[in-house]
């Protein structure tokens, strides 16, 4: 219904059915219940939910479909890479990635028929041709026709899936490019790639008009923690709320691939990690990659600027810094005297 009034031209608003349900008893029938929506609505009790335009709307569901399907090829590659383990056969306990070229053509033996592990451990290629001995001994099993069959089936189903995300990142390439710069722009971001960088555009839109502010953005992401006192006692566990699921995934990812990298994000994840954990780190770097995504997309000419990894240490209070150190020196048992350098 939605989409036929907004085709017609009609400005539509699509509201949450929770807003309204938690309001007082009232006779209940369809005729009152579009007089009392009205009234909500006139007096500013409800407000619209966030609808992106018809072309986000189309590569959101490329995007999503696009999420589903690497999950579903990680779930296959598990089990393709918990099977050789029924035969006891422990392929993956040295070779980090199976589906590697080592790995891969080590499966395709074993499906044609291969059961000397001598033969299969030569397949090995490159830095994996110094642990022969070790495959030798992981390929000791029992491995049967029946593992043949199933294995057979697992590859080939993660073969098709990566044939078809290889037709979906073509399909998004071509969707993007009406707003290309400002894929590229959100590159910029340590931690977000190109893939992510529409994933991310696909969500939230590439105009910033329906979130007045980056604080709007990250509370609809619900990367804002929730605030719950009373009596001047605070509840909760500050959790921030369930909100669009496909969003918060890339959020994380690239807030924890930043978290290896030596640029300010990086080092701001790892700041938090120490002190209060990787996960509360993930969303406190999260929150700061949305908004600067609200400043790259509310501005068309801004762009990213890195601050760099020592951003903190060179903004610190030298006497504070020094007596920081002497502090951790004293707790190892040192008696600590400082003398200025020459």
């Amino acid at each position: 219904m939605f989409y036929l009034l907004e085709a017609r031209g009609f400005e539509t608003w699509l509201v949450n059915a929770r807003d309204v349900k938690h309001l007082p008893g009232r006779p209940k029938t369809d005729k009152l219940d579009a007089v009392w929506l009205c009234k909500v609505a006139e007096r500013q009790m409800i407000r619209p939910s966030f609808v992106p335009p018809p072309e986000i709307r189309r590569l959101r569901d490329v995007t999503r479909y696009r999420a589903d399907l690497v999950a579903a090829r990680t779930a296959e590659k598990q089990r393709a890479e918990k099977l050789p383990v029924d035969a006891q056969i422990k392929l993956s306990v040295v070779v980090s990635d199976i589906f590697g070229v080592s790995g891969r053509l080590m499966l395709a033996a074993l499906i044609g028929g291969q059961r000397d592990p001598m033969v299969l451990a030569q397949l090995a290629r490159g830095v994996m041709r110094g642990k022969i001995a070790a495959l030798q001994e992981a390929f000791t099993g029992f491995f049967t026709s029946h593992h043949a069959f199933l294995l057979e089936k697992m590859l080939a189903r993660v073969d098709a899936i990566d044939a078809d995300l290889a037709a979906l990142d073509e399909r998004i390439g071509q969707m993007t490019a009406p707003f290309a710069a400002a894929v590229a722009r959100l590159a910029e971001i340590p931690g977000i790639n190109a893939v992510a960088a529409c994933a991310i555009l696909a969500e939230t839109g590439t105009g910033m008009d329906r979130f007045p502010t980056a604080g709007h953005l990250v509370s609809w992401a619900k990367f804002a923690p929730g605030v719950k006192e009373s009596a001047g006692k605070k509840k909760g566990k500050n959790a921030t709320g369930h909100g669009n699921r496909y969003l918060a995934r890339v959020l994380g990812n690239a807030a924890a691939s930043a978290g290896r990298t030596g640029t300010f994000p990086g080092e701001r994840y790892r700041r938090i990690a120490r002190r209060r954990g990787g996960k509360k780190a993930v969303v406190a770097v999260g929150r700061s990659m949305l908004v600067i995504i609200w400043h790259l997309l509310a501005d068309p000419e801004a762009r990213y600027t890195e601050l760099g990894s020592d951003f903190h240490d060179t903004r610190i209070n030298p006497e504070r810094r020094k007596r920081n150190h002497i502090r951790q020196l004293e707790a190892l048992g040192y008696k600590v005297s400082l003398e200025p350098a020459a």
